[in-house]
């Protein structure tokens, strides 16, 4: 009789063993569950901690954030003006250095003309010369004279051409109004003068006589 039940008692045995390692697993996979949740809320509670919370503000506080939002504006737009004045400060600048370095030979010229009219009065009185003696010094006076008003000219002088044009007050000067029935009314028929420009600018305006209509004669 103990031989025939000892194999059931040991299957018996075998069989509990075999359904308590599920139970085992379970109850395992059960505390881990727990303990990542248990986890994940301790995270949570601790994130939630480290968060700060705005405390509120009194009246006096808040009117004071305000005030210093202003101020902060305030300061910024005054430090964009002052970025713009700059800027425009470094354009005059270099417009004044480009200008300065554009005309840097004015005041030599100026100094110059004079020996200009000098010249020009030197063959008009040799235009009316019939000696031959003058003849060498005119020629010699001439190549002068075109030398350095070719140099003149490299440097930015240009003459105003005004004999023959319509006057024009931006460039001419009128000494006297001449009735004449030979030129139209406000042309230029005589150039006392010549005048000057240094590139763009007016260095002196021509000195001319206008033609002026002449007027009808009265009848009686």
């Amino acid at each position: 009789m103990r031989n025939q039940t000892e194999p059931n008692n040991t299957n018996n045995k075998t069989g509990s063993a075999e359904n308590a390692v599920p139970e085992a697993r379970l109850d395992a996979s059960g505390a881990e569950t727990q303990t990542t949740e248990a986890a994940q809320q301790n995270n949570a509670a601790s994130d939630s901690d480290e968060l700060p919370t705005m405390p509120a503000l009194s009246p006096e506080e808040a009117a004071e954030l305000r005030a210093k939002a202003r101020e902060a504006e305030e300061n910024y737009d005054r430090y964009l003006r002052a970025l713009a004045e700059l800027e425009n400060y470094r354009k005059r600048v270099a417009r004044e250095r480009e200008e300065t370095e554009k005309y840097r030979h004015e005041p030599l010229l100026r100094e110059l003309l004079p020996v200009l009219d000098g010249l020009d009065m030197a063959f008009a009185v040799q235009a009316t010369s019939s000696d031959r003696s003058f003849e060498a010094l005119k020629a010699g006076v001439a190549m002068i004279s075109q030398q350095l008003r070719n140099v003149l000219r490299q440097a930015g002088l240009e003459e105003i051409d005004a004999l023959g044009k319509v006057f024009d007050p931006r460039l001419h000067e009128a000494v006297e109004h001449k009735e004449t029935s030979d030129a139209e009314d406000g042309q230029v028929i005589q150039q006392l003068r010549k005048g000057y420009k240094y590139r763009d600018r007016l260095l002196r305006p021509a000195t001319v006589v206008v033609a002026k209509k002449a007027s009808e004669p009265k009848t009686t």
